[in-house]
């Protein structure tokens, strides 16, 4: 019967035999796992094998198993390192060094984050300040202040996002407006701008979206004042060519109440698929204070009055761009924001 110290140096010489066949990476891994494996390597199962060995041959056993072990360890390091020194040359080879170097890739604004710098640039220079708001508001300044009823749909949980302590998240950035007429007086002149929240969701639709308000708050404001600001305004963000029109329509926070349409920035106004061969888009609401908003922020409407509008970026984001889906939007792909670039 073999002695475990004679089948040690068996194992030493089979391991010089094995180690001298290995001629690529796969080969050394294959006999790095074999000799030094965790549950079944060969060094393994010798060390477990230790308390077998007879007491008086249990130094000499422990000697010889650590000098194998030593012996593996340093042969499959200078293994490695000949197969990494081979590889050097090839791997040089095919790096041509004469070639011109790559241009990093260049980050891009989002197209909605565009159009909203746009936008506040545009009502800048109309002498409008940005105004900010918290996304969870309550009932008191997201309807109720805003001449909301009790039973208006919008309060519904279809619509809104109500959160366990009674309050919700934001449904648009009107709630903005509210505060600021209640911590100033006028004149007022702000642009309010964020995340807004409904329960919506298609293709023209998402349950997350971004929205743009302006106020204009001060004595002797009419509806006169409002067109000639919007009609600036629109022509500034879609061009020149831009036909404006206002169709009577009705919101609870203002009387009178407009929907306002643009010629369709896909056909130019001749009628195609997008605008239903209509030549017009509709593109954001907008009317007169209703006086009862403006009493309930302690602003005297019998002294002044004020215009408000409000519309989606994202809506104008797909119309400038392009864009048939929502959704796109918000999947963080790189070749929209290349297009967007370009």
């Amino acid at each position: 019967m073999t002695s475990p110290l004679s089948e040690l140096a068996e194992l030493s010489g089979q391991f010089d035999t094995e180690a001298a066949e290995v001629s690529d990476a796969a080969a050394w891994d294959a006999l790095r796992i074999r000799w030094l494996g965790r549950k079944q390597g060969i060094v393994r199962q010798r060390l477990a094998a230790f308390k077998q060995v007879p007491p008086e041959e249990r130094r000499d056993y422990g000697q010889a198993v650590n000098a194998l072990k030593g012996k593996v360890e340093g042969a499959l390091e200078e293994i490695e390192a000949r197969l990494a020194a081979a590889a050097a040359p090839a791997e040089a080879a095919a790096l041509d060094v004469t070639l011109p170097g790559r241009k990093p890739m260049l980050g891009s604004i989002h197209p909605v984050s565009r159009v909203a710098a746009e936008v506040v640039d545009i009502f800048n220079g109309l002498g409008y300040s940005v105004a900010e708001g918290p996304e969870i508001e309550d009932d008191y300044y997201n309807f109720e202040a805003l001449n909301f009823p009790p039973d208006h749909p919008a309060r519904d949980t279809q619509d809104t996002f109500f959160l366990s302590d009674g309050r919700l998240l934001r449904t648009h950035t009107s709630p903005v407006q509210i505060r600021t007429m209640k911590a100033r007086r006028p004149p007022i002149r702000i642009l309010c701008l964020g995340k807004t929240f409904r329960h919506d969701n298609d293709l023209r639709h998402s349950p997350m979206f971004h929205q743009v308000e302006g106020l204009a708050v001060a004595e002797g404001i009419t509806f006169g004042h409002l067109k000639g600001t919007l009609d600036a305004f629109l022509k500034r963000l879609f061009g020149p060519e831009t036909a404006v029109r206002l169709r009577p329509s009705y919101f609870p926070f203002t009387e009178p109440s407009a929907e306002v349409d643009i010629t369709c920035t896909f056909c130019g106004g001749d009628g195609c698929q997008v605008c239903s061969q209509t030549g017009w888009m509709e593109i954001l609401g907008a009317g007169m204070v209703d006086p009862r908003v403006l009493a309930e922020c302690g602003i005297d409407p019998g002294r002044y009055s004020g215009f408000a509008f409000g519309m989606g970026l994202d809506r104008v984001a797909m119309n400038r761009y392009g864009i048939p889906n929502i959704r796109i939007l918000f999947d963080n792909d790189e070749r929209l924001l290349r297009q967007v670039k370009r």
